[in-house]
């Protein structure tokens, strides 16, 4: 996810090259190139709350990387901030306070790694930065997109790609969406504020400015009414993370019928989240390489149903989305 940006379509290619440096953008498109018709995670078997968490490997060099004299917000615990909104990203367990997802596993993995007590603290997507620079929280865990802007008020790890899913009805016609003009017209549930409202919009103007039909934009608190929208055709598709578009499709109820990039034109990661300059970044990302090369990283993955975006190593600080 990400906040609203405003597109400079002439340096698309120049960043997607930038990215490719350190192949990102390479295998992102690789991916959306597989098809957006597939049926992503079907047969699953995905945790839940009475799933045994997973254990993290101790990374020794991952802790000597934490600043001499770091405060944490507890000592002895990692405090890591998320949004429990929807699996399989996170989301309350069936207790309604474990907070469960694919989020929470990679933040138990870093935590392990670390040495460290694991945290969760549950939070409002707006209110993640805010809270992160008044130290409320050591990191925030939450589908968080890179982007230059970001970078200059945080750090981060990269642990996911950035996928984006546009979803519809099982049974209703339309069947590929691939270019701007494929949603001229249409009814599209959207998160607000979000990477994907902001390439929704800019491919709302430019259909707009070749005479198209423009999108109406359908804005839910609540993702399960949002999704009830497009299953009972009161909305054409939802544009949404792919993570949980295809955590949705299991139930045969809806399909992908689009796949993109999380930064269209351009590629970007998920991220861990730290106050920048606070040295955090580079243990969390050695810890996370750690978790990569010991197989519990693919481990959380796969049981989140995530495995297509997964990274074959983390970053600190890797090439964003543009700047404002």
């Amino acid at each position: 996810m990400s906040a609203p940006r405003t597109r400079r379509f002439s340096t698309g290619s120049v960043l997607i090259a930038a990215v490719l440096v350190v192949g990102v953008a390479g295998i992102v498109y690789s991916r959306v190139e597989q098809g957006a018709e597939a049926a992503p995670g079907g047969t699953a078997s995905l945790a839940g709350a009475d799933a045994p968490a997973l254990t993290g490997t101790p990374d020794a060099k991952a802790k000597a990387l934490i600043p001499p004299g770091f405060a944490f917000v507890t000592p002895g615990t990692l405090t890591v901030a998320t949004h429990p909104a929807q699996l399989p990203l996170a989301d309350y367990g069936a207790d309604s306070r474990q907070i469960i997802g694919v989020e929470p596993d990679i933040a138990k993995l870093i935590a392990d790694a670390l040495g460290l007590k694991l945290v969760l603290v549950p939070v409002a997507w707006p209110d993640w930065p805010l809270g992160l620079q008044s130290g409320k929280y050591d990191a925030v865990i939450s589908n968080i997109t890179v982007t230059e802007a970001r970078k200059q008020k945080f750090d981060f790890s990269s642990y996911r790609f950035d996928l984006l899913g546009i979803y519809t009805r099982t049974d209703g016609p339309i069947r590929k969406i691939t270019t701007p003009a494929d949603v001229a017209g249409l009814k599209v549930v959207v998160g607000a504020s979000t990477n994907q409202d902001q390439i929704l919009r800019a491919w709302d103007r430019q259909n707009i400015a070749a005479g198209l039909k423009p999108v109406e934009y359908q804005y839910f608190d609540d993702a399960v009414v949002g999704r009830l929208a497009v299953i009972t055709g009161r909305a054409d598709v939802s544009f949404e993370p792919n993570a949980t578009g295809a955590y949705s499709a299991r139930d045969g109820k809806v399909r992908r019928v689009g796949l993109f990039p999380g930064g269209w034109p351009d590629a970007a990661a998920i991220s861990v989240t730290t106050r920048k300059g606070s040295g955090l970044a580079d243990a969390i990302t050695q810890a996370l390489n750690t978790q990569i090369a010991s197989g519990t990283y693919a481990q959380a993955l796969q049981r989140w149903n995530v495995s297509e975006e997964a990274v074959a190593q983390s970053q600190t600080n890797p090439p964003g989305l543009p700047n404002l």
